[in-house]
Parts: C-alpha cells; sequence; structure tokens
C-alpha cells in the first residue's frame, strides 16, 4: 500500500509574537486571524490556515524543538509580482531576493523573498505558465 498526500491542511509556525506575527501576514498576504480551541489562533487565507504556537508556551507536548525562524514557506498570489514588490515597499519590508524565476510543485514561478517577524523566509510568488518547464523541475 502507498499513502499518496492530497494537498496541505495547515501547518504549523512557532512565533516570538502572536499578535505581531498576525498583523505581518494580514497586512503582507491578507490573511485573516481566527481564534480557535482553548485560546489558539490561526491565519486563514484560501481553504488553508496555519497555527501559531507561541515559543514560550508549546502547546503540543511532543514538539521537541520549538524555534522561530526555521521555516520556510512559499504562498502563491494572483497579484502581479510588481505590485507585490510595490506593496512590500509601501508597508517597509525589504525583499531579500527576487523578483526572479523559480520551480515550484506545479511548475515555473515569478516570486520574491521576505522574512517574517520571526525571520521565517517567505516566498510571494506567481505561478507562471508551464508549457516549457521540464517535468520533475
Amino acid at each position: 500500500m502507498t499513502i499518496t498526500a492530497t494537498h496541505l491542511d495547515h501547518l504549523v509556525l512557532t512565533v516570538r509574537d502572536i499578535d505581531r506575527t498576525c498583523d505581518f501576514y494580514a497586512s503582507v498576504l491578507g490573511m485573516e486571524r481566527r481564534s480557535f480551541g482553548e485560546g489558539r489562533v490561526a491565519l486563514h487565507f484560501g481553504s488553508q490556515k496555519i497555527n501559531l504556537h507561541a515559543v514560550d508556551h508549546p502547546i503540543d507536548p511532543n514538539v521537541r524543538h520549538a524555534t522561530p525562524g526555521s521555516s520556510d514557506l512559499c504562498f502563491i498570489t494572483a497579484t502581479p509580482i510588481t505590485q507585490v514588490v510595490a506593496h512590500l515597499g509601501t508597508l517597509g519590508i525589504p525583499v531579500i531576493t527576487g523578483p526572479g524565476l523559480r520551480s515550484g510543485a506545479r511548475g515555473r514561478l515569478m516570486s520574491v523573498y521576505v522574512y517574517d517577524p520571526d525571520e521565517n523566509l517567505i516566498e510571494i510568488a506567481n505561478d507562471l505558465s508551464t508549457d516549457d518547464m521540464p517535468k520533475g523541475g
């Protein structure tokens, strides 16, 4: 038997400051802060969510290394990358690298990289045509 994943349901970010993280993702990527469970917080976008765990209060007792700034995430947007760069500039968020071509899960991406408040590396990308992309690239 083989297990085949079909999509991402959620991921978890360990953060220093939940409010600051929510402000960043709401202003940069339009995510919505929602509370759930017993005082827990998540950022919702599309049909996915990011659960937030404060580094000084891990929720899951099985987490061995709760460390902020250890994630590398890629978010696809329909907003043209030139407008993404302009928006980041108005927020005072420096672009670390890009715009540049990258290889994504489904094909070519045009993207920029920034850091969130915990220095997680955040890629913001446009999904490009995959006609000339080699399979597995």
